[in-house]
């Protein structure tokens, strides 16, 4: 199973089981994402993300967003990159901020450049 959420316009990006699986146990399932801690629908369903090409021609792509589980709540920070060579999208970090029921900071994604 994978969570999904919107890396732009009209691309959509997967984590991983193995993260999914350690923001459950810390947050519960099932796992819900949102656009911003408000009242208001539409806040809540528009999720911000930036993108942009750097000086070498590289597609890159930040998303935060807010998850909530049954257990407590965290913000997801991520941001990916296009690779040139396989044309497929790389996180270039994924972090979760977990913020109840005990705070907590996951590195769920890394990129290091060779």
């Amino acid at each position: 199973m994978e969570f999904t959420a919107f890396t732009g316009p009209n691309e959509a990006i997967g984590v991983q089981q193995k993260g999914l699986t350690i923001v459950r146990v810390r947050i519960g399932s099932p796992v819900t994402g949102y656009g911003q801690e408000s009242r208001n629908r539409a806040a809540r369903q528009r999720i911000p993300n930036r993108t942009w090409t750097d000086e070498d021609g590289v597609e890159h792509v930040e998303v935060n967003f807010y998850i909530r589980g049954p257990q407590g709540a965290g913000k997801v920070y991520t941001e990916m990159f296009k690779d040139k060579v396989d044309k497929q999208w790389k996180f270039t970090y994924l972090i979760v901020e977990i913020k109840s029921p005990s705070p907590a900071q996951l590195m769920l994604e890394s990129y290091v450049p060779a």
